[in-house]
């Protein structure tokens, strides 16, 4: 059956070991950390192995798993080598703490490849794929899987280009990460195409909801982590309470086989004035799961 962990993205409050205590109370099964500097509720890019084995035996003890770590390189498909270099330098370094802490999945932005950047020749896509490779044979040492996201400005912005990406890369420990709810607000694949179309490779999948601003479906990002404000096309929701399908998306996932990793990315960090506090609303994301689980057949 699937489990559900809680995505520290959705914490800024909070310290992470506050952040564990808090996943634990409201009966959640693991956590997702985000691995970056000047976020309170993370780790660093520079961390302390005291500070990891640390966690991970505060989430031992509370009976949490950490799955996945999520930091935010994606230069990995830059023709300037030592730009390029400098990301797998840094993600290799978070291959290396997720052996420490025991997580089985490393968030991916699959490149840097904002709106409107072009790559005729394909030599982008060519060095992205020669990168993951590489990633993907130093993460398989240690049992660990590098999960692509669906996600804007990378070059799987759609389940299209994440299954081909996915498919061209051809490594075991490389696969993608299914996140419906980006698909949706910029205007790919609704779930019924996607889901079927990159199932093959969807190794872990984030859940969000959201709901489209009154005549705003355009879609645009300056960035590549999340849209600026004045950008956004969509406000965020507590699960169950948005656009996105969830109890038709998780009836379809189970029929196809998947009984894995649902993580709350609970977008808290990013947008603070749509959403409570994840004491309240990841709380009640998580109720509103566990009670589409006792509907599926």
């Amino acid at each position: 059956m699937f489990k559900i962990a809680g995505h520290t993205m959705g914490t800024p409050e909070y310290t992470l070991p506050q952040a564990l205590e808090l996943f634990h109370h409201i009966g959640l099964d693991g956590a997702e950390i985000v691995v970056q500097d000047g976020y309170r509720c993370a780790i660093p890019q520079q961390a302390d192995l005291d500070e990891l084995n640390s966690l991970r035996r505060q989430a031992d003890k509370l009976g949490l798993r950490i799955i996945a770590l999520t930091p935010y390189y994606s230069r990995f498909n830059d023709l300037n080598s030592q730009v390029r270099e400098k990301e797998i330098d840094g993600l290799t370094q978070v291959i290396g703490y997720a052996k420490v802490m025991g997580a089985e999945f490393i968030r991916i932005y699959a490149g840097n490849f904002a709106q409107g950047d072009t790559d005729p020749s394909g030599e982008k896509r060519q060095v992205l794929v020669d990168s993951m490779r590489l990633l993907g044979d130093r993460a398989a040492e240690y049992g660990i899987k590098l999960v692509m996201e669906n996600h804007f400005n990378t070059m799987t912005v759609s389940a299209a280009d994440s299954i081909s990406l996915a498919q061209e890369i051809n490594h075991p420990a490389v696969g993608i990460l299914y996140d419906q709810a980006n698909l949706t607000f910029t205007n790919n694949e609704p779930w019924n195409q996607a889901l079927p179309l990159q199932f093959s490779k969807v190794y872990y999948t984030h859940v969000k909801d959201l709901v489209f601003r009154d005549g705003c479906r355009t879609f645009t990002s300056s960035d590549v982590s999340h849209p600026k404000e004045e950008e956004r096309n969509v406000i965020t929701r507590i699960v169950g309470e948005g656009i996105v399908p969830w109890p038709a998306i998780l009836q379809e996932m189970k029929r196809l086989g998947y009984d894995g990793w649902l993580s709350l990315e609970y977008e808290r960090r990013w947008h603070p004035q749509d959403i409570p506090d994840a004491s309240i609303g990841m709380k009640k994301s998580a109720e509103y799961l566990r009670s589409c689980f006792k509907t599926l057949n």
